[in-house]
């Protein structure tokens, strides 16, 4: 089975545990095209992100919408600091890890 060309496999920085990953841009895509976001960040800037699981990259955009985590959680140790997404992390740490399905 092949992973996704994006997916890479090791330790997600949130759970702590070890699955294939997805890249989170920490300023979403949705606002970088916005004028604050253009002028107030580079290229590199706005592509930065990190490689997390799957169940914590849904969390995190299943309690936040885009402009809230630009402007509010840009950073690991910001995302990792917050109550309820730390509480997500806390159960996806205990969730057993299952094998990707066949996408042939």
């Amino acid at each position: 089975m092949e992973p996704n060309r994006r997916e890479k496999f090791g330790l997600c920085p949130l759970c702590q545990r070890e699955c294939y990953l997805t890249f989170h841009h920490l300023i979403p895509r949705k606002v970088h095209r916005r004028e604050f976001f253009k002028k107030n960040y580079s290229k590199d800037e706005l592509n930065r992100g990190l490689d997390i699981c799957r169940l914590c990259h849904n969390g995190i955009h299943d309690l936040y919408d885009e402009m809230t985590l630009a402007k509010e959680f840009a950073s690991l140790d910001l995302l990792l600091a917050d109550r309820g997404l730390s509480k997500h992390f806390e159960w996806v740490a205990k969730q057993k890890i299952r094998k990707p399905r066949n996408r042939s």
